[in-house]
């Protein structure tokens, strides 16, 4: 498998697509204003404590007040069997107090952002802990060989630097990463934790003390390995940096990066914006004829399968298993395409054969294996339903990129004309048993006047008739169709 990876730099926007095999596999995108938040450390203010649900809101400078549970804040010493219990919020926390937090997942459709008090910051090959003590290997590291190699060589450091201390964990990509590098990342970041502390003792209240790197250089730290061949950049000043960056702690890639200097725009020339305006429909259509519909809600996100045009050759069973077999390699790639997250329900089309079902769930499981973000899939439910889960520390692609319509308020669909003439005349009623007008005049959108004067307007006469007033109707070219005024004259 051969990776690729487009950056796409303008001084506003940042965006950066993951293409294997010459599909586009990851979109990720970070806007100048919200720039470094996740992994972001910040000096905020305790602004409100809640012990019923033993958590605190915490401003650190966002449009929404952030959110941190008493599990995520630190308590210093050792940890007895009366320590490990759940402590009271307020005995930790106060209203008005300084808290120096790390953000561990950005804001969230209505929900403010997810604060740790546990700070942690990453490089290439670890991670560093302040506040912890032991050494953590990455599950994905599956060579038993290549843990105890990677654990020796950071534990074997920390022992002969007696002034070192914290806790470490091993990043997927040191496997096979050599002493030097490991030691080099090592001595990098607790030189970088020095800075950051003296930061956090002079910090004004409601400041950023640390900002993880910009989402080119995160890509490079966190996304080259060998199995990337080329890294695209069409900017040539973030290609210069990317190239700093490489040379000093990536030596090894520095003949991966590449200047794109072409005319035609690099995420054209590799269909990515087609890519993304596919990600942004709720439709996706499969190479057979079928389709899966995904519906994004707030609390979970559903992927139904249909087979569409799909009409097979063989028999009915064979047509669903073939469906299901392709959806399940199409929806893996569409949950890294449009980074959903959270609860997460595939509907496949009901196979009756056992042989059938199996296939289907170990080709998702395969597929979902090579997903960076950690995901479960639980077993299949009573009605046939796959439930999974799947990590999310940033908004959705579409979240990101769109915003709910402003006619239906983002639900899809609005009240009908017909509907709404007939909330009028009920409104007309309630109005003219509270007050006594003249006339009414009412103004609404042209759909819904037209219905009024043509299909509606035996009722009209009918409704003018029972009240003995006249109604009057104004169009108003601004408003959407359930929206209207009733003026008394």
């Amino acid at each position: 498998m051969t990776e690729e990876i487009l950056i796409n730099f303008t001084p506003m926007e940042t965006r950066v697509a993951v293409v294997e095999n010459g599909v586009v596999q990851e979109i990720y995108l970070e806007r100048d204003a919200n720039r470094g938040r996740v992994g972001g450390i910040f000096k905020g203010k305790v602004v409100r404590v809640l012990p019923g649900m033993q958590a605190a809101f915490v401003d650190i400078g966002f449009e929404r007040a952030a959110f941190i549970h008493v599990n995520e804040i630190y308590r210093e010493g050792p940890r007895t069997d009366e320590s490990k219990a759940t402590p009271d919020i307020m005995s930790l926390v106060r209203e008005g107090q300084d808290l120096v937090v790390q953000v561990v997942k950005d804001q969230l459709g209505t929900k403010g952002a997810r604060l740790t008090t546990y700070l942690s910051i990453p490089s290439r090959y670890l991670v560093y802990m302040p506040y912890a003590n032991h050494i953590g290997i990455s599950q994905r590291i599956d060579d038993d060989d290549e843990r105890e190699r990677l654990k020796s060589i950071i534990q074997q450091y920390l022992e002969n630097n007696e002034n070192q201390d914290g806790g470490i964990i091993v990043r997927t990509v040191a496997e096979g990463a050599e002493e030097e590098a490991l030691i080099k990342d090592l001595q990098f970041l607790q030189k970088l934790w020095q800075v950051v502390s003296a930061k956090m003792k002079t910090a004004a209240s409601v400041s950023a003390i640390h900002r993880d790197l910009p989402l080119y250089l995160r890509t490079i730290r966190d996304h080259v390995s060998d199995n990337v061949e080329k890294v695209r950049v069409d900017s040539r000043e973030t290609h210069k940096r990317v190239l700093e960056f490489v040379r000093e702690f990536i030596p090894e890639a520095e003949n991966k990066i590449e200047h794109y200097p072409g005319e035609r725009p690099l995420f054209d020339m590799y269909a990515v914006e087609d890519e993304i305006q596919k990600a942004l429909g709720s439709q996706v259509q499969l190479k057979s004829g079928g389709y899966l519909v995904i519906d994004q809600t707030e609390a979970m996100t559903t992927i139904d399968v249909n087979t569409g045009a799909y009409v097979g050759h063989r028999n009915l069973e064979e047509t669903i298993f073939k469906t299901n077999l392709e959806a399940a390699h199409s929806l893996a790639r569409q949950l890294r395409l449009r980074n959903l997250g959270g609860i997460i329900i595939i509907d496949f089309i009901d196979m009756d054969e056992e042989e059938h079902r199996r296939q289907v769930m170990r080709t998702l499981e395969k597929m979902l294996a090579r997903d960076h973000a950690k995901n479960k899939i639980s077993v299949v439910s009573e009605l046939g339903l796959v439930e999974m889960t799947r990590k999310r520390t940033r908004e959705s692609l579409e979240r990101m990129m769109c915003e709910p319509c402003a006619v239906c308020s983002g639900k899809g669909f609005y009240k009908t004309a017909q509907t709404i003439c007939y909330e009028l005349f009920r409104e007309i009623l309630r109005e003219a048993r509270a007050y006594d007008a003249a006339e009414y005049l009412v103004i609404a959108s042209q759909s819904v006047v037209d219905r009024l004067l043509d299909e509606e307007s035996a009722n009209v006469a009918d409704l003018e008739l029972f009240i003995g007033k006249t109604v009057r109707f104004q169009v108003e070219s601004i408003y959407g169709q359930e929206q209207y005024d009733i003026v008394l004259l």
